[in-house]
């Protein structure tokens, strides 16, 4: 069916769109409203900590944590672009949002979910240099190849997501505009075209392979490596050390591919809407909340710096 022809009925254009995501939850959504706004401060607070606690401490000024950071930010405006906005509708009976807003909140959380897929993918490629290839890690992960990495990371998910974003938008939405979620995600907005889309689909299914899956695999052979080096560690205490430095990004990774990879390379007709916002509710709040506490509990270094920090800052209070 063609453009012309979905348009020439009874059909008219959407000029907004409403979340009907938590309609059967009615009587719950004041405490959903709770849960999620101390969860959503709980993840700005941890990781506005963690790049405070790099930035006064000359100590974690290495690669491994000026990537770190760049992860930390990135998660706040991860969170940001979906949760205020959630518990905002969350007190109202009406759940609007206009067609601009929807595309401005598709733009900010699809490149900020590419740019994170790059940056694990830096990430990993720090650990496989700093485990098998220690001696030369200084001289290969300088400060400008650091830069290099973390401005491509981003360049990569503005420019891609943007091209996807605005081509997704450029769709006549007509019908009654409801979406069958809590944010403007990219398979339940397609879902309200009305004209046909399979093409469109088949080239963000493409995308979605190729720049969610190239960092992906780059990450696999990154810990491939990794873990062939550390087998070779002669003794049991060099084992342990050497997985120590890498065990944290390893498990952001799973949770942050785990449900990434189960999204956005299902096709249309396998989506379902209360799978799909559950497996959201996953990648923009739970995600986002357990990085900071996965990095701080699981790393010595961090710890450490943090009880020097709270130490520090108590004997001067004392004095």
């Amino acid at each position: 069916m063609s453009g012309s022809e979905a348009l020439s009925g009874n059909q008219s254009l959407c000029t907004g769109f409403t979340f009907v995501a938590f309609s059967s939850l009615a009587e719950l959504q004041p405490v959903l409203f709770i849960v999620f706004l101390i969860i959503y401060l709980f993840t700005v607070g941890g990781n506005l900590i963690i790049i405070c606690l790099i930035w006064v401490t000359p100590s974690l000024h290495t690669p491994m944590y000026f990537f770190l950071v760049n992860l930390s930010f990135l998660e706040m405006c991860y969170i940001t672009s979906v949760v205020p906005q959630m518990l905002v509708h969350l007190l109202m009976e009406t759940k609007t949002i206009s067609v601009g807003g929807c595309a401005a909140q598709m733009y900010v959380f699809t490149i900020l979910g590419l740019t994170e897929c790059c940056l694990l993918a830096a990430m990993a490629y720090d650990r496989f240099v700093a485990i098998c290839y220690p001696l030369h890690y200084t001289l290969v992960m300088g400060p400008h190849v650091c830069l290099k990495l973390a401005a491509a990371s981003w360049t990569t998910g503005v420019v891609v997501e943007s091209v996807q974003t605005t081509w997704i938008f450029t769709l006549p939405f007509c019908g009654t505009g409801k979406i069958q979620h809590f944010f403007c995600d990219i398979m339940p907005v397609v879902k309200l075209a009305c004209v046909d889309t399979s093409h469109n689909e088949i080239v963000m299914f493409a995308v979605s392979v190729l720049f969610i899956m190239s960092p992906c695999f780059l990450i696999l052979f990154s810990y491939v490596r990794i873990f062939v080096t550390i087998l070779r560690i002669p003794s049991a205490a060099g084992r342990r050390k050497a997985f120590s430095t890498c065990s944290s990004h390893i498990l952001v990774v799973s949770l942050f591919y785990g449900t990434a990879l189960f999204t956005y390379l299902k096709p249309k007709t396998a989506h379902n809407p209360e799978t799909d916002k559950a497996t959201a509710l996953m990648y923009t709040v739970v995600t986002p909340a357990l990085n900071p506490v996965i990095y701080t509990l699981r790393n010595k270094e961090v710890k450490e710096a943090f009880l020097r920090v709270t130490q520090r800052n108590s004997l001067r209070r004392m004095a």
